[in-house]
């Protein structure tokens, strides 16, 4: 636990106690997982909204009803949080979850049955840019410091959920053959389309082009922003003070390059570089 008790500790894991206990992570672990459900993992601030976004509308062939009228935490839950066990039985089948935990923290139950797993990638440069942000409006987190002393704690991977890199590769050592896709979140900004198309290949759900065209369109970043039930303009002021930075901030590629110095950029490309040693590991 953190002296600020706003972390936890969990498996050598920060998680903020604001939505974790205990109990809600002990509920995870012993989860029933459906062979029909689907995972959207991700690494904090790699896209995990969008993915709350999108899934339902592939899953029920483009019903933009659920998505317009039910708060994307209680539509796609999020493992772990105490709001999971409060909903996930209610939830239709197929359902869809999201989760930021690594693979061997899954429930012990999704080994063994066909779950599905998306895996969304992003550059971790943005990733840290949108988490240092993210740090900076919400009150349930450490403040993050200055740039420098938050991208110290990041490659240290003394913030919530652990090292980028650690999270990348257990997700990438493992035996789940044709139950995973991997995607990136640079895949999704570039072409849209072809991402709902590779997802509903995956999901099996045989979209039509009209319908890929109509989640595309609800799915782009400026419908997000303005939909009550995505951007988390429902959550309290004194959780989340969206004056201080939106939710939804920009949603593009590339906006490490306003926040980095090149010495800084050395850094940080040199120790991501040699802890992902030997992997395969790019963004268009």
């Amino acid at each position: 636990m953190s002296s600020s008790g706003r972390y936890m500790l969990y498996h050598g894991l920060l998680l903020p106690t604001v939505v974790h206990t205990e109990q809600s992570l002990s509920y995870a672990r012993d989860f029933s997982v459906q062979d029909t459900d689907v995972f959207a993992v991700t690494y904090p601030k790699s896209g995990t909204t969008w993915m709350q976004e999108i899934l339902p509308l592939v899953l029920n062939g483009g019903d933009l009803t659920p998505v317009l009228t039910i708060p994307n935490w209680d539509r796609v839950p999020w493992l772990g949080t105490i709001k999971m066990a409060r909903v996930s039985e209610h939830l239709p089948s197929p359902r869809a979850l999201v989760s930021h935990l690594p693979y061997h923290l899954l429930p012990r139950s999704f080994h063994s049955s066909k779950a599905k797993v998306i895996y969304v990638t992003r550059n971790p440069k943005d990733v840290m840019v949108s988490s240092f942000h993210f740090h900076k409006m919400a009150s349930f987190l450490d403040d993050p410091g200055t740039f420098q002393e938050f991208m110290d704690k990041f490659l240290a991977g003394e913030v919530m959920f652990g090292k980028w890199t650690e999270h990348l590769k257990s997700w990438r050592h493992h035996e789940l053959g044709d139950r995973i896709l991997y995607i990136t979140y640079e895949e999704m900004v570039q072409d849209l389309r072809g991402a709902l198309r590779r997802l509903s290949s995956f999901l099996g759900s045989n979209l039509s082009e009209e319908v890929i065209e109509r989640i595309a369109e609800h799915c782009c970043f400026k419908n997000m922003k303005t939909n009550c039930m995505s951007n988390h303009s429902l959550v309290p002021q004194d959780l989340m003070d969206l004056d201080k930075s939106p939710f939804l901030r920009k949603g593009v590629v590339g906006d490490w390059k306003n926040h980095f110095s090149p010495e800084q950029e050395a850094r940080f490309s040199a120790v991501i570089d040699a802890e992902m040693e030997g992997e395969a590991c790019s963004f268009p």
